[in-house]
């Protein structure tokens, strides 16, 4: 039994050893340019062995998404945890996602390319099941604050939306301007100086929009550019995350070099 449990914790290690190697080479070279065999030659292993943890490059990717979706969690259990309002707690749980994407801008990056249909369409089933074993604890979080809201009557019960379809809406919301901001120079066209308060301000029309209260005057830019620091400072002991527009971090996710990106 030793000696298995061992051989377990050997294919582990050597997994997130392929796992970090893959990260690196991404950060340097660009995601197009990620090579298997490269992977496998940096760890000094035959790329068959590489194939064994994982069986193509697609699986491989959405491993390394679905390794990274867990850094997630920690900030929307405070987020949701936190003793506020539910409202605010969602506000807060957008926080927390905008402190991810500025933080590790390149993990973002590889979750867009991971979730289009050449990618997801290619990985096996086991992996994406994973994937979204992995992201369940994330929605389970954000439904919770919904489902309370519903039992407080901070939301009217006649929505016709239950909390897991609810949810959607700020989600898709949040990544639409994640997406538009690190595509250069699309905002910057339609003059949003400042894309994620942008966000809050579409977000808190949507709230109003469910009828979930406190509603929001959100005109009234002191009192919400307040309030969000306010959540910000209590739930994460941190200032309100902002970017202007064009200035998110630049990391090589996706910059084509002369190598060739299969393998």
């Amino acid at each position: 039994m030793g000696t298995k449990d061992r051989r377990q914790r050997e294919l582990a290690a050597r997994e997130q050893r392929f796992l970090d190697c893959a990260q690196a080479l991404i950060q340097r070279d660009g995601l197009l340019n990620l090579q298997m065999s490269r992977i496998a030659e940096e760890c000094d292993y035959a790329v068959g062995t590489l194939y064994q943890h994982f069986g193509s490059k697609e699986d491989l990717l959405v491993a390394l998404s679905t390794r990274n979706c867990l850094s997630r969690v920690g900030l929307f259990e405070r987020a949701a945890r936190w003793d506020g309002p539910t409202r605010e707690r969602l506000l807060a749980i957008a926080l927390a996602d905008l402190m991810i994407v500025q933080e590790q801008p390149e993990h973002f990056r590889l979750m867009q390319y991971v979730f289009t249909e050449v990618i997801w369409q290619a990985a096996s089933e086991a992996a994406r099941q994973r994937s979204l074993l992995a992201s369940a604890p994330l929605g389970e979080l954000i439904e919770g604050i919904v489902a309370e809201a519903y039992r407080n009557g901070d939301l009217p019960a006649n929505t016709g939306l239950a909390p897991q379809t609810l949810t959607i809406g700020p989600w898709t919301l949040c990544l639409g301007m994640h997406t538009l901001l690190h595509a250069e120079g699309v905002l910057e066209h339609h003059g949003a100086v400042d894309p994620y308060r942008l966000l809050i301000q579409h977000l808190q029309h949507l709230l109003n929009g469910y009828g979930w209260t406190p509603l929001s005057d959100v005109s009234d830019d002191a009192t919400l550019d307040a309030q969000l620091e306010r959540i910000s400072q209590a739930v994460f002991g941190a200032p309100c995350p902002r970017f202007a527009a064009g200035a998110a971090p630049t990391n090589p996710v996706f910059v084509p070099k002369e190598a060739s990106s299969h393998g």
